[in-house]
């Protein structure tokens, strides 16, 4: 059986954890030859976060040190699947179309499958000020890093355990998730990238456009020049990297994440048995 690790960075999300949890479809990924084990980062939460995850059946990974960055680092050390998926805990990721993406990470032959929220269809589910910001991030990392990825601030990816040890990503805040892309293509991995629904955010917006999009421009160009500079040793070359970009061939239903709950046996809002208590 292949195992597949759902690593969620989580900080302060009281109220939308169990709901994220319950989402994820462990008893179709079963069926289809997957086990799952669900890592929750509680980045230091004070809200009970960490504690709502375990007694959902999540495997509760503190990290001290808060920033997304930091807790994506503690998750994928403590992950054991030879894939990992990554989502926010904020209910804006489809979870519940878990198996459709590892189906398209398989089928491409990729190693790394990132995901694209910035199409029409998502617009209500996003401030206009985010919209735009994530569109400007992503044509100036498409410009100076040559590839094609549409939304380089998209935090679903799906991807082989061994990319993370072939990348050097540094961030502790939100820029990581442009780095991992941009460091995937750097390295030399098959990226592809794919439409998928996005959804309103439970609870408070945390990002602030204009403070996180300076922020990540100002990583952007940072990561470029570190790898352009001599002290990296040529390891990596200037190339154009293309990256496959496709809308899934399946129609996705709204929402599965009741129906997943009801199946799994799970309390309102709570999936048990889908992974292993720390």
């Amino acid at each position: 059986m292949r195992s597949l690790s759902v690593v969620i960075p989580a900080y302060n999300e009281a109220e939308n954890i169990e709901a994220v949890i319950a989402s994820i479809p462990v008893s179709e990924l079963a069926d289809l030859g997957w086990s799952t084990e669900i890592v929750v980062v509680d980045n230091n939460s004070s809200d009970g976060t960490g504690e709502l995850a375990r007694a959902c059946g999540a495997r509760v990974v503190f990290q001290p040190e808060k920033g997304y960055g930091n807790a994506y680092k503690a998750g994928f050390a403590a992950a054991q699947g030879d894939v990992i998926a990554s989502g926010d805990a904020d209910r804006t990721y489809p979870f519940d179309h878990l198996p459709e993406l590892l189906a398209e990470l398989e089928s491409s032959g990729a190693d790394f499958l990132t995901t694209d929220r910035l199409h029409s269809a998502n617009l209500g589910a996003m401030k206009h000020s985010h919209f735009w910001a994530n569109h400007v991030l992503s044509f100036v990392s498409r410009l100076i890093f040559r590839h094609g990825i549409r939304d380089s601030q998209s935090g679903m990816w799906i991807f082989h355990r061994h990319v993370w040890a072939g990348v050097d990503v540094r961030s502790p805040g939100m820029a990581f998730s442009q780095e991992i892309k941009n460091a995937a293509v750097l390295a030399g991995y098959k990226v592809t990238e794919t439409h998928i629904e996005y959804r309103v955010r439970g609870g408070d917006v945390k990002l602030n456009s204009v403070r996180d999009g300076v922020r990540n421009l100002a990583h952007l160009i940072g990561h470029r020049i570190r790898h352009d500079s001599p002290a990296t040793g040529g390891s990596y070359q200037v190339q154009d990297a293309p990256v496959r970009s496709e809308v899934h061939r399946t129609r996705f239903p709204a929402m599965r994440s009741a129906n997943a709950s009801e199946a799994e046996g799970a309390t309102p809002g709570c999936q048990t048995g889908s992974g292993t208590a720390a």
